[in-house]
């Protein structure tokens, strides 16, 4: 049965200061005390509402949000995609017609576009990054000291032969 307004201000006023208690550290016990809740247990489910409450209004904002930018990428696509999808008279000095061409800075935009609503929308599959050792194996690991650590940093962003820059730390001939 729906609650009425009252009721309804009620428990929103009462899960804020469940929330302000729970952090300024309270425990449900002591909230139990203050704000009348008939158990632990009651305290800790209404907390545990309010948090997911405040969830769902955020989700909800987010998707309002994506659907208001969508509509703003929409807008800007239309009026970019004719000049992306279809020649152009192109005129020489004297006005004689030449040829026809592609407008390429309205295809660099609709790209730009698809590639933001894509972002937006969580399209593109994640990307997977990985970090690697000299020669593309595995980046040893061990109880190193800090120095060794940084070591191995440096070498995973090094481009290049790991062999070459053993050698010039050796003493080796870099060929200059």
């Amino acid at each position: 049965m729906p609650h009425s307004k009252a009721e309804m201000a009620e428990v929103a006023e009462r899960r804020a200061k469940l929330i302000k208690l729970r952090r300024a550290g309270h425990d449900f016990d002591h909230i139990v005390k203050v704000l009348g809740y008939s158990s632990r247990g009651v305290a800790s489910k209404d907390f545990v509402r309010a948090i997911q409450e405040r969830r769902d209004e955020q989700a909800a904002e987010v998707s309002a949000y994506r659907q208001q930018e969508n509509e703003r990428l929409d807008e800007l696509l239309a009026a970019v995609w004719d000049k992306a999808t279809q020649p152009s008279p192109v005129f020489d000095k004297e006005r004689n017609l030449v040829g026809e061409e592609i407008d390429l800075r309205a295809v660099e935009t609709v790209l730009k576009l698809m590639d933001r609503r894509a972002k937006l929308n969580g399209l593109d599959s994640p990307v997977r990054t990985e970090l690697s050792g000299p020669d593309g194996g595995a980046v040893p690991l061990g109880a190193g000291s800090l120095a060794e650590l940084n070591k191995l940093i440096g070498i995973a962003g090094e481009t290049g032969n790991a062999d070459d820059d053993e050698q010039e730390d050796a003493g080796g001939d870099s060929g200059e």
